[in-house]
């Protein structure tokens, strides 16, 4: 069996232990699901990380988390590890109800799953950055999905109103179940997700 990289392992611990005291329900299932399918480690990648323009707003998308007695503060330094080794991308496809530069103001990172720091396809941890002022396209999925949210910003789901988790917010959508994010108009978002691919 082969060892999993030391940066990603640290990050994966790390974020295990903010969501287990962030999460019940329908989220603690899933993540218990995830976390146990993690016992088994996929295959490393070679490949080195790539940024696009919207990167930029990174570091003050992580402002908050990395301050000095922040409970997200470890969080903050093990995915600050693993960053250079992301390869971001934009969105394909449609983009219904996205704000019109929606295409040159985010980016998504797999972390662990299909292009990630360690590829497999029965599970995904990524991260998404909204430049400010930024509307994300609402989309849906079959897999069941928790975000952690690492900076200010607003969600949505289904046919509810626009909510704000708050930095360190931790919620579930459903499997199937429509959703959008939002920056603010003065600030960037930032958020992590674990999707149960099964």
């Amino acid at each position: 069996m082969s060892e999993r990289d030391i940066d990603l392992t640290a990050f994966l611990a790390s974020l295990k232990d903010v969501l287990a005291s962030r999460t019940d329900g329908n989220a603690d299932a899933m993540v218990g699901r995830v976390y146990e399918k993690l016992q088994d480690i996929g295959e490393a990648s070679e490949a080195d990380g790539h940024l696009l323009p919207v990167c930029e707003y990174l570091t003050p998308a992580m402002d908050v988390i990395a301050q000095e007695g922040h409970p997200l503060r470890e969080l903050a330094g093990r995915l600050h590890a693993v960053l250079p080794r992301l390869v971001w991308r934009a969105r394909p496809g449609p983009a219904p109800n996205a704000s019109a530069d929606f295409a040159e103001s985010h980016a998504n990172a797999m972390i662990v799953g299909p292009g990630g720091v360690e590829g497999r396809r029965d599970l995904w941890i990524g991260i998404s950055l909204l430049a400010p002022g930024t509307r994300y396209p609402d989309h849906d999925h079959a897999p069941p999905e928790v975000y952690l949210v690492l900076s200010p910003g607003r969600f949505l789901q289904g046919g509810g109103e626009w909510f704000s988790p708050g930095i360190g917010g931790v919620f579930y959508n459903p499997p199937g179940i429509l959703h959008a994010m939002a920056a603010d108009e003065d600030a960037p978002l930032l958020a992590l997700w674990l999707l149960d691919v099964r």
